[in-house]
């Protein structure tokens, strides 16, 4: 099932490479917590985490989740497993199965990855990306993106109607906050220290840190493409991916840790192990 992304926004941790975005209803639960957020517009971390927690619910119920089975699941497993509790952060992982390219990770610490991406890169530029979008939870800039979202929503409502209909979202009005939360986009500034994370996360990590300079490039190659109108819209308030890996190049060089990147095998299948059945002859008396 195409993946469509609105809730990259509640996030909004995302390497946002999809065209297409999905309305998704948020439960009683989380409507009263959007209320509360609307009408005060002070939102604390946790108030972001139980938000977004009941949105990539809402996500996983209508995308097509990658079975613990399923080798995409398992590679992912092997290599961010070990990364569950990092930075102090409680990450939950799983693997959406769609051709489009992007990942994300929300307040509450959900990190999902789409197949498309793990299609094209390997295990230490996922890393690299993964750990871009983790940057975004640990400085805060989810749940600032919140906030915003919830600003230009109210807004909506007011513009609409009386001044207390924004009091009182129905399910139907999620319509218009998806549209407000999928306008709201990381500044350059934030962008670029979500970078900065991801350099220290995968040098703390003993990683090969030119990976993520390997991973810009890939996508800088992917704006040149079919995605070319989709990434000038997105690029006119992101850094240019090609400026991110020449910077990520200037960070490994300045460590003297810079070397041409070369990458790895890719495989998403999984692999089965059979054991050899061994018959030991009896010896003739």
């Amino acid at each position: 099932m195409k993946a469509r992304i609105l809730v990259v926004a509640i996030v909004v941790s995302t390497l946002s490479f999809t065209k297409t975005n999905a309305q998704i209803n948020l439960g009683e639960k989380a409507m009263g917590a959007l209320q509360s957020g609307v009408a005060s517009f002070t939102f604390s971390d946790e108030d972001a985490a139980n938000i977004s927690k009941e949105a990539v619910r809402k996500m996983d119920s209508t995308n097509t989740v990658a079975g613990a089975k399923d080798g995409y699941a398992i590679r992912l497993n092997r290599i961010f497993g070990k990364h569950a509790n990092e930075n102090g952060l409680k990450l939950n992982y799983k693997v959406y199965l769609t051709k489009d390219v992007n990942a994300f990770a929300t307040a509450d610490g959900s990190v999902r990855v789409f197949s498309g991406l793990m299609d094209i890169m390997d295990d230490n530029q996922l890393l690299a990306v993964i750990g871009h979008e983790i940057g975004h939870v640990a400085n805060h800039d989810s749940r600032d993106a919140m906030k915003v979202a919830l600003r230009k929503a109210a807004l909506v409502g007011a513009v609409s109607s009386q001044s207390d209909k924004v009091a009182k979202l129905t399910d139907s009005q999620y319509g218009q906050l998806a549209s407000a939360i999928v306008d709201s986009k990381y500044s350059r500034k934030q962008e670029s220290e979500a970078d900065d994370f991801s350099y220290e996360f995968l040098k703390r990590n003993k990683y090969n840190v030119n990976a993520e300079e390997a991973a810009f490039t890939i996508l800088a190659n992917m704006s040149g493409g079919t995605e070319a109108d989709f990434l000038t819209k997105m690029m006119s308030s992101h850094p240019d991916p090609k400026d991110r890996a020449d910077k990520a190049k200037a960070r490994a060089t300045a460590d003297g840790l810079y070397k041409p990147y070369v990458q790895m095998k890719i495989s998403n299948k999984a692999t089965t192990t059979t054991t050899k059945k061994t018959t030991t002859k009896k010896k003739k008396k």
